[in-house]
């Protein structure tokens, strides 16, 4: 056998060494993004729709509703965290994802099931009707299934983000150029993936939803869940599988905060040859990875200081670490700004998902004179323009920019971030001009005190596309180029937990969205008519619409600090290293990134 063929570090399914012309690649990676369709097609529907579920069948307020449904996208997403970190220590990529897989597959059925027997809901009423004096929330048992049920799709949902991208880069050798490219180009069609499964969702199951019963849509979303599960299932043979040591590198990290502090009062040396690393030559360093030492957050090289007392075979590994553990720490330390600078972008995705379908509640949903378009599906028009638009950049934007930059990204990670950080901006300020605007043809109509659905304001609904559409164009630089940038920079055992990144900082923009709605209607509580900007459910009298100047300028503001971040952010030297001049110019400090 060729030697080439080999694939270092991935084995196949029965524990061999993978081979490059039988395992992995492109084609294998296919079924991972098919996979994510049908996950995306189950769930995305929830994403838009639960807070008229909430609110329709349960009775909750809206404010109760919106921050139910941003409480449970937060808890889906930081739960990647745990998930991640069982998927690399203990479970493998592949079997985190049918675990968490099927977990969500019994969740969905759960909720079928409630929305299905009278018993397990409140009774039926108009919550939007001031004259219903019937309107009971869930509550008791009842609101315990529902939760249960919501929390086990979330936990699932979270599974599933954790370990499934990091799979489907695991199909690719980062050491060979064709299939870094490949790499790159997963990750833009892991979008594709979520797009084509989410136009689904948007359409065909939120429909089901609003016209043929909940029990109904939550019973398709089971069936694509399941069927997802077994095209993952069908691709067994053909991964490649990313070897797990039962250690973790989280707890390597762990390890390196507790030794500087431990070594806090020792004197770091002249010469970093002097600080400790394991022999190269040693058997024990022939499946470990070596990380050169660098010069940034020196404070972390204390945890790497030999001492007399250290000096040993076997050292105590929270006294003393390798420079290589050293380097890890260093190196996600350093993704923390950018971290942070990501959170407000999921802030405002919160209130797409929650408040502006509940402004399209009370707008003109015609398409025809017997079709309505659902206020939930309008996420629907970016989601078709990605669709084009993903294998547009993916083919010839990308390789055309490749020839001008020489990055084989096209544009660097951190760049693909910013332009999705400025658009979002953008997008909450069209959607406060686009509430105002609703507002205006509420009071010339002498609508204020409408009631939704039964009496529409005379505004079209596809005025509110507007915002969706410029955030659906965000959504394809910022959050691809995150998943590119963690998997990228994260240390090689860290590769699941690097996609948490992002999933957790969607995950705190998200519980971010709870604090800043709670706050800013206490903040304006005896300023306001209303009783504050976002309280009641009557959003022609309230003011959603400094609200959304609010995230506009929150985001403008957010983007300024991310471009000093940017600025000062250094890649990981094994990749590439780019570093941004006084200018404001990228330069690469290492060509073999853009070969």
């Amino acid at each position: 056998m060729d030697k080439a063929e080999l694939i270092e570090g991935k084995v196949d399914w029965k524990g061999r060494t993978a081979r490059k012309d039988k395992h992995g690649g492109f084609r294998t990676s296919l079924l991972i993004l098919g996979a994510f369709a049908f996950e995306n097609m189950a769930t995305l529907a929830l994403a838009v729709n639960l807070v008229t579920y909430f609110t329709a069948v349960m009775h909750l307020n809206v404010a109760d509703a919106a921050n139910h449904l941003t409480n449970y996208m937060g808890t889906s997403y930081i739960l990647t965290v745990l998930i991640a970190f069982l998927a690399d220590t203990y479970l493998g990529r592949s079997k985190a994802v049918l675990i968490a897989a099927s977990i969500e597959f019994l969740g969905l059925g759960l909720l079928a099931l409630q929305a299905h027997y009278p018993n397990f809901k409140p009774p039926l009423c108009n919550i939007y009707d001031p004259t219903s004096t019937n309107c009971i929330q869930v509550t008791g048992g009842n609101a315990a299934l529902l939760f249960i049920a919501l929390y086990l799709v979330a936990l699932g949902a979270g599974g599933v983000k954790a370990a499934l991208p990091s799979h489907g880069a695991d199909q690719f050798d980062d050491k060979d150029p064709k299939e870094a490219r490949q790499m790159s180009s997963f990750f833009n069609w892991l979008l594709m993936a979520v797009c084509v499964g989410g136009a689904i969702s948007l359409t065909f199951i939120v429909w089901i939803q609003d016209h043929k019963g909940w029990d109904l849509g939550f019973a398709v979303s089971t069936i694509a869940m399941f069927l997802g599960v077994i095209v993952f299932a069908s691709g067994i043979p053909q991964y490649r599988y990313h070897v797990i040591h039962g250690s973790s590198a989280l707890t390597e990290i762990v390890q390196v905060y507790v030794a500087v502090i431990r070594n806090r009062n020792l004197q770091l040396p002249e010469d970093s040859n002097e600080l400790y690393e394991i022999n190269k030559d040693k058997e024990a360093a022939i499946e470990a990875e070596f990380l050169p030492h660098t010069n940034v957050f020196r404070f972390l090289d204390k945890a790497a200081i030999q001492t007399s007392s250290t000096q040993s075979e076997t050292p105590n590994p929270w006294k003393l670490c390798r420079v290589t553990q050293v380097e890890n720490a260093k190196i996600l330390l350093n993704m923390i700004p950018v971290f942070c600078c990501t959170v407000i972008m999921t802030l405002c995705l919160a209130q797409l998902q929650t408040f502006s379908v509940h402004q399209g509640l009370t707008m003109d949903t015609r398409i025809t004179k017997s079709f309505n378009i659902p206020p939930a599906s309008l996420p629907i028009l970016p989601v078709v323009f990605l669709i084009f638009i993903i294998p547009l950049y993916d083919q010839i934007v990308v390789p055309c920019a490749r020839k001008f930059t020489g990055i084989s990204t096209g544009i660097t990670y951190l760049q693909r971030v910013g332009v999705g950080l400025v658009l979002s901006s953008l997008s909450m300020a069209v959607a406060a001009i686009m509430e105002l605007k609703r507002k205006k043809v509420a009071r010339d109509h002498n609508m204020l005190d409408a009631i939704p659905i039964l009496q529409p304001l005379p505004i079209s609904v596809f005025w509110l596309s507007i915002q969706y559409f410029i955030f659906g164009i965000a959504d394809m630089f910022t959050y691809v180029g995150l998943l590119e940038f963690f998997y990228s920079q994260a240390p090689k055992d860290l590769k699941s937990i690097s996609s948490c990144f992002l999933w957790s900082s969607m995950a705190v923009g998200y519980f971010l969205s709870t604090i800043v709605v709670n706050t800013v209607n206490h903040a304006t509580k005896n300023i306001t008519r209303s009783g504050g900007w976002l309280a009641g459910d009557n959003f022609n009298r309230n003011h959603l619409n400094l609200f959304y100047w609010l995230l506009s300028l929150m985001s403008l503001l957010n983007f300024f600090i991310y471009i000093f971040v940017s600025k000062r952010y250094k890649y990981k030297k094994e990749g590439h290293e780019v570093q941004i001049h006084g200018n404001g110019v990228l330069e690469l400090q290492n060509k073999e990134h853009g070969k």
